[in-house]
């Protein structure tokens, strides 16, 4: 990757910034590997104060903005916010404190499921924080204000998947306990709210059935990711292709290991971020 201070005079060579609570955000970031192979990133995963899902909202406010701080001194050129519960909390926030752009992952997967739905029955599978803070039903009501919207939170069901869970009966029965009262509902597509989730959408689509559609965020995120780059002439117009570079708050060999698992491809660049340096950037 060229330096910084190279960087500076060509801000669409900078690296796309995101971050989450830990391991699910590399999910979005496989899918915009895809999408956008001309591109380098810098992932931070916030993995010592993982999961994000049981916080409250001023500690996912605060969060956020630490983490939007130090993309920010890499330098990046865009921020996604690859975490459903720190979009959901915080967003507006960050959007409106910071000068870089901010992509959040929650309009683009209500997006897809209202161009999906043909019976206007959504479903959406997501942590408490994302539950309570109702984004989803805002987010799809704006879209369509006559759709019905079904939410179902999911506590724990993180943990398994971070934990390289998923397969077992014990996560099978969590599974069938989360999926039974929103299946209930007959929504015929369901948005998986998590970054976790599309690493078990086997299982959640058994159990849902084959009628009800599953809708992945990470892809129309990635699409999203690109029209923003390409509207602000900030997409790398060469050929080459883009470097990464990760951030891990907690263990970092834990984060190359577990996380190879959820990209797909090996974490040769993991550096330790420490919660002082965060705490220096934004204090509580």
């Amino acid at each position: 990757m060229t330096s910084p201070s190279t960087d500076a005079h060509d801000p669409a060579a900078l690296p796309i910034g995101m971050f989450d609570s830990g391991m699910g955000g590399l999910t979005v970031l496989h899918e915009c590997l895809v999408t956008l192979p001309g591109e380098s990133f810098a992932y931070v995963g916030d993995t010592a104060r993982f999961p994000y899902g049981e916080k409250t909202r001023v500690e996912l406010e605060l969060y956020a903005r630490q983490l939007t701080a130090f993309l920010e001194t890499v330098p990046v050129k865009l921020v996604v916010v690859a975490c459903y519960s720190a979009t959901s909390a915080a967003l507006p926030l960050l959007q409106e404190r910071f000068s870089t752009p901010i992509v959040g992952v929650v309009m683009p997967g209500a997006r897809a499921a209202v161009q999906t739905s043909r019976y206007r029955r959504i479903g959406v599978l997501a942590t408490e924080a994302t539950v309570v803070s109702g984004a989803y039903p805002r987010a799809v009501r704006s879209l369509d204000e006559g759709a019905e919207v079904h939410q179902q939170a999911c506590p724990g069901l993180v943990s398994f998947i971070e934990d390289g869970d998923v397969a077992s009966q014990a996560l099978a029965d969590a599974v069938r306990g989360f999926t039974a009262p929103l299946k209930a509902k007959r929504p015929d597509v369901v948005i998986m709210g998590c970054t976790h989730y599309p690493l078990i959408a086997p299982m959640l689509q058994r159990f849902l059935g084959r009628d009800v559609t599953l809708v992945n965020p990470a892809t129309e995120i990635a699409l999203e990711v690109e029209g923003i780059l390409q509207r602000q002439g900030l997409a790398r117009a060469d050929d080459r292709v883009g470097s990464y570079r990760f951030y891990a708050t907690g263990d970092v060999e834990a984060f190359r290991t577990v996380g190879a698992r959820f990209l797909q491809m090996p974490l040769t660049r993991v550096r330790k971020l420490s919660l002082d340096t965060l705490g220096a950037l934004v204090a509580p």
